[in-house]
């Protein structure tokens, strides 16, 4: 029996410093990366490109209301003439899923420009959207829209790859599933630094597609 008491005090022991060490990464992410993210429009310095990092869409082609208040928010500050393009990035693996024709088709629809809108269909998690950016779309500088939630992650990835991005949180909303994603990306935070720390490129690159400037 005591044996088995020590054992489970082991466990805990290690699984308490597994949490305290994810949170604590979580808390620098956050601090490292908090100058780099705006909360007013009228803030931010004018920029050639918005990229909008995807979300689920539903199979009718509709955009699920977060990705909805990213390409709202990134739409509001087009508008307002901080930036004069967009990248699309998301996740266009197979025929019947399509995130970045879904986005690009919302913003067609509210009278953007067409040859004023990049699709990047391999964006499939937050690092090959960041590493394509770069390596595939070249862009120098870029306003980042996604949730306040995920733009630490995506900010401190960018900044590991040396990419001078800065970020702007989409839209406040309380979302369903928003207490899910948030946890889901704590631990996300642990791939983020893997990531960084060996610079993989991307399975799926293509040609170099500069964007206009």
């Amino acid at each position: 029996m005591n044996r088995l008491k020590k054992y489970i005090i082991y466990i805990l022991i290690i699984l308490g410093g597994g949490i305290a060490f994810i949170w604590g990464l979580s808390t620098y992410i956050i601090e490292t990366t908090s100058d780099e993210i705006y909360s007013e429009i009228s803030d931010l310095p004018v920029t050639n490109t918005l990229i909008v990092l995807g979300a689920s869409v539903h199979s009718d082609g509709k955009l699920s209301p977060i990705l909805r208040d990213r390409v709202d928010t990134a739409l509001e500050i087009y508008r307002s003439g901080r930036a004069k393009q967009f990248l699309l990035s998301g996740d266009n693996r197979r025929n019947d899923y399509d995130e970045v024709s879904a986005m690009k088709n919302y913003l067609l629809e509210r009278d953007v420009p067409e040859n004023l809108i990049f699709t990047d269909p391999a964006g499939l998690d937050t690092y090959d959207s960041m590493y394509r950016s770069d390596h595939v779309y070249k862009i120098p500088n870029a306003i980042i829209v996604t949730q306040k939630f995920h733009l630490p992650r995506t900010l401190f990835i960018a900044e590991g790859l040396g990419l001078d991005y800065i970020g702007f949180p989409a839209k406040e909303r309380f979302y369903e599933t928003e207490n899910n994603l948030i946890r889901r990306e704590k631990l996300a935070n642990l791939k983020a630094v893997y990531e960084v720390l060996t610079k993989q490129t991307p399975k799926n690159m293509g040609e170099e597609t500069p964007v206009g400037r």
